[in-house]
């Protein structure tokens, strides 16, 4: 796997809207990000294609269910050569454990076992939110510190969370403890329905693994020209 990869999530409905994308970016090989919408429509065919043409995935299904299910789940997605894949944390020590369970199981022999992170609190979620509907009276950044040690201790890789919480999370995790980081705009571009957003440099320097970038680039005039100036700034933060 690419080391502190910038991850394109390619929120997409079809794939002839995805190859219509990747078409200017030619030969290079790019670190995708296949979420539910994608991936539902698609299916499995589309991410052998895409790994035909190189490129490393982030199958973003945040499964979330009872341990047998989400075991049996995992087995199944380990079979599929994915690079990345990921839990809701709020499932629980037992269920993340039965998670990595079943991706062992499932990975071929002589296979890599996938990176597997789990989902701490969406970038959509303000404090205000976390605390008056889903009524956790914790901060924010406490209640995703309280989760990544249950990540941690259910023997997973790391977390998908805010880049504004890696520094804490090095501190009191550890600095092996893999994170994955959403949300991330350049200055000039617009937050969306993001909450917690961080630029790409601040991100590299707050010490994050992985950056994942959509509509910045994805809707972008020019998405080469978007996707170069994402990564130079988050390689200059390194």
């Amino acid at each position: 796997m690419q080391k502190h990869p910038l991850i394109v999530a390619l929120d997409f409905p079809t794939k002839e809207n995805v190859l219509s994308f990747l078409t200017p970016f030619e030969n290079r090989e790019l670190f995708v990000k296949v979420g539910m919408e994608l991936f539902y429509r698609e299916g499995v065919p589309f991410l052998y294609d895409l790994k035909s043409k190189g490129h490393s995935i982030f199958l973003d299904l945040k499964l979330h269910d009872i341990p047998n299910t989400v075991k049996r789940a995992m087995q199944q997605l380990a079979s599929l050569e994915v690079d990345i894949v990921n839990v809701h944390a709020m499932g629980g020590v037992q269920m993340m454990s039965a998670a990595k369970e079943g991706l062992v199981a499932g990975t071929p022999a002589g296979g890599k076992l996938p990176t597997c992170i789990a989902v701490t609190q969406l970038t959509s979620t303000s404090e205000e939110m976390m605390q008056k509907e889903f009524m956790i009276s914790a901060s924010l950044n406490d209640h995703v510190i309280h989760l990544c040690g249950l990540v941690k201790e259910a023997g997973l890789d790391g977390v998908v969370c805010s880049a504004q919480e890696v520094q804490r999370i090095r501190e009191e995790i550890g600095s092996s403890f893999y994170t994955l980081t959403p949300g991330i705009r350049r200055k000039e571009d617009a937050a969306d329905d993001q909450q917690r957003v961080v630029t790409p440099f601040l991100a590299a320097e707050y010490g994050a693994d992985a950056i994942v970038v959509g509509r910045g680039i994805t809707r972008a005039d020019n998405p080469v020209l978007a996707y170069d100036q994402y990564e130079q700034e988050w390689r200059r933060g390194r």
